[in-house]
């Protein structure tokens, strides 16, 4: 396993992290056994989200740690809040705090390595939010802070008021989803992929040390699934399958790969449930793509190229 500091912290990372949105429906015993395979395999990134599995993601991993007092060393725990179920996005205090005490208890933890802001609050304070992090800096509950699922600017904003260094942006990413890319790739066109739907976050994150982290990177979309064995993405399966071959691999790992290749140094956050699929996965880590293939797959489903 692949490591590197974190710009901006003391945090040493592995190069894929593991994602917990699934783990609600499993045992302890299945999630312990989870735990053990990531951390045998090199992994000490664990993602997790307040709302996952309405709290039960955290608690299940909560327990891990309980039988298992060596672990939390051995780990950064990253989780992220203020996402009102189906009614709203809250960046208040009151809820920010209320957040992150929940996620604390759940975890059975002292304290959270590095807490994200979820999604965009439309009626976000900046100053509100600054208070709010210096006082969960001050009491020892979060040591980093960052967002998910926000552009430049919004975090620009923030970045005004806040006076911790916003480290990590969680933005949805696959070799399917590239919104990310494509408008950079299409530059002036008139094409739809020509459209700048993110506000160039991507260069953004880049030229401000902010890592990204891909989520959702083997998903085409939530209403289609993944894009591996999907008939909807023949082409895109076709180059996969080569590659696949090639490599001595298989298509998730290829099409972690292609993450890998960008030199933005992306994290993918590895959502599996299966101790078996996360090590097919981190098989990513033993070849790099070249140039030509990783643009043989994005341009799989027929991408445009001006």
């Amino acid at each position: 396993m692949k490591y590197y500091n974190i710009k901006n912290t003391d945090l040493k990372v592995s190069n894929a992290a593991l994602g917990c949105m699934r783990i609600e429906s499993k045992s302890v015993e299945e999630v312990e056994a989870l735990v053990a395979a990531a951390l045998d395999a090199g992994i000490n990134f664990f993602d997790h989200a307040d709302i996952y599995g309405g709290g039960k993601s955290e608690e299940l991993f909560g327990e891990v740690l309980k039988r298992n007092p060596g672990y939390r060393e051995k780990m950064i725990l990253q989780t992220k809040c203020a996402i009102v179920p189906g009614k709203r996005y809250d960046f208040s205090k009151e809820y920010i705090m209320s957040c992150v005490n929940g996620s604390l208890k759940r975890l059975q933890t002292d304290y959270i390595d590095i807490l994200l802001l979820h999604r965009p609050d439309a009626l976000c304070d900046p100053a509100e939010v600054a208070e709010t992090f210096d006082e969960l800096y001050k009491s020892g509950k979060v040591k980093y802070f960052g967002v998910s699922n926000h552009t430049g600017m919004q975090i620009e904003l923030l970045k005004k008021y806040v006076k911790q260094p916003l480290i990590i942006n969680q933005l949805q990413l696959s070799v399917i989803h590239s919104v990310l890319i494509d408008s950079g790739l299409n530059m002036n066109m008139v094409e739809p992929y020509a459209a700048d739907k993110d506000g160039a976050t991507l260069d953004y994150c880049r030229l401000n040390d902010i890592l990204i982290q891909p989520w959702s990177s083997l998903q085409a979309s939530w209403a289609d699934g993944t894009f591996i064995d999907n008939p909807k993405y023949p082409k895109t399966n076709e180059v996969l399958a080569s590659l696949a071959e090639k490599y001595h691999t298989n298509k998730t790992a290829v099409s972690l790969a292609w993450l890998l290749r960008h030199p933005a140094g992306f994290q993918p956050i590895i959502g599996t449930t299966s101790p078996f699929h996360l090590k097919q996965a981190l098989e990513a880590e033993n070849f790099e793509l070249t140039r030509q293939e990783w643009y043989d797959l994005y341009l799989a489903e027929g991408k445009p190229l001006p």
